[in-house]
């Protein structure tokens, strides 16, 4: 055996470089199960459905592997425990590979049989929306769930319905070839339900300040029957509550706070981070808009926060907020130890989800007389008109303006600019 080289180098970047489109066998629907035979060394390979592209894949790396002075018989009980463990029989090189490589190498492929006047959109698609929110992440980790959560991300984002359609339906051709390329057994783009979130998320654009708590009486309120509700009443749930109503903030950017984050000089919380759900659990990443952000701490927050730096010891990276028992929070963790739903529908909160807290801490920053452009960048939103909805009149302003209007005009009559009594 030559071992000055590595056996395995010669295995093609490309594990799919000898396909061709025509080549490409039927849905994984379509497909029987059956055993393969190695076309090099006649042993037997995983027994699982097996793709003509994956007969291809397979000879080619065993190919290589042999010429180098592999044993065939281990190459082939290698790729059965690689099988065993994935589920399915893939190269090395696919069974982590990123959602983004995998396009990059297959994207003529995945528009195989699409007019070219649909190229662009769906290009379009990819860059702007799919590679962004799930392009890091491997292949076959790429769950329902994932791709759901990206949706309501994109509709809050404020993306049209045919806008959300054609994304799934390029979501729905990436995993459809890799059914077909034999590393993927269903599609997990197929979801249901958004057109109904889509309807909801629509309704709240339309008019935020409705779904607002209405003063801080009602937000302590919540925020100790959350605690009395939680397991050995946790009290930091309550302050993750206080907090993001008083900072305008995501579930996740509160969860995201350390602090090295909160200036005690200025008063001043800097949002930099999230906590969002990915594969393996929960993790840190960017805020939505990517942009870090400066956010005031009012006084009625400040002994709050005062509580939580002391806890922390000292730890510039310690995280402000955690769950009892040290970990990350998201909006499903305070969810279901607090019995979110049961404690607000007691309340006479039904309607109220725990995003409806950002929206309270922003209504109450517009009737504080926050100008707009500042409200913006507290908010981090893109769109000035976004920030603008939190300016509506409700019925109370409304009223006042009309007896405004009769007071101006009264005093216009006594005098004497109006002379005929209304």
């Amino acid at each position: 055996m030559n071992t000055s080289i590595n056996p395995w180098e010669s295995a093609t970047l490309d594990p799919f470089s000898e396909i061709t489109t025509t080549s490409l066998p039927a849905p994984a629907s379509a497909r029987r199960s059956q055993h393969h035979t190695s076309p090099l060394t006649g042993h037997r390979l995983p027994s699982t459905q097996v793709a003509p592209a994956q007969t291809h894949a397979w000879a080619s790396f065993l190919s290589g592997a042999v010429h180098n002075g592999l044993d065939p018989t281990l190459v082939t009980q290698w790729l059965t425990v690689l099988a065993d463990a994935t589920g399915s029989p893939v190269l090395p090189s696919l069974a982590s590979m990123p959602l983004a490589d995998y396009v990059n190498l297959r994207l003529s492929a995945i528009l195989a049989g699409l007019e070219t006047t649909t190229h662009a959109p769906y290009l379009a698609d990819w860059h702007l929306r799919i590679e962004p929110e799930l392009g890091r992440l491997p292949l076959r980790l790429i769950t329902t769930a994932l791709i759901t959560a990206a949706v309501f991300s994109w509709i809050a984002d404020g993306c049209s319905r045919s806008t959300i359609k054609n994304t799934l339906a390029m979501l729905s051709r990436i995993f459809e070839q890799a059914i077909v390329d034999g590393i993927l057994e269903r599609n997990p783009a197929h979801i249901t339900g958004w057109q109904r979130e889509y309807q909801q998320v629509e309704d709240e654009l339309r008019d935020p300040r409705s779904l607002a708590l209405r003063d801080w009486g009602a937000l302590t309120e919540l925020a100790d029957a959350l605690v009395a509700a939680s397991y050995k009443r946790y009290r930091g749930w309550g302050d993750v509550v206080v907090h993001s109503a008083c900072t305008a903030t995501r579930i996740g950017e509160v969860s995201g706070v350390r602090a090295r984050d909160v200036d005690t000089d200025k008063w001043l919380l800097t949002c930099r981070r999230q906590t969002t759900p990915a594969p393996g659990g929960l993790v840190d990443k960017h805020t939505k808009g990517r942009v870090a952000r400066l956010i005031p701490i009012i006084e009625p927050l400040r002994p709050l926060i005062i509580r939580r730096l002391q806890a922390t010891r000292g730890d510039p990276d310690a995280r402000l907020y955690t769950g009892p028992r040290g970990g990350r929070i998201s909006t499903a963790v305070l969810r279901d130890a607090t019995h979110w739903d049961d404690v607000t529908r007691d309340l006479g909160y039904e309607h109220l989800r725990r995003h409806d807290l950002r929206h309270t801490g922003l209504t109450w920053m517009a009737d504080a007389s926050v100008l707009p452009h500042i409200l913006k960048e507290i908010a981090g939103h893109r769109l000035i008109t976004t920030t603008q909805r939190y300016f509506h009149p409700d019925v109370l302003r409304i009223l006042e303006a009309g007896q405004a209007l009769t007071h101006h005009l009264e005093k216009l009559q006594r005098d004497g600019q109006i002379t005929r009594r209304w």
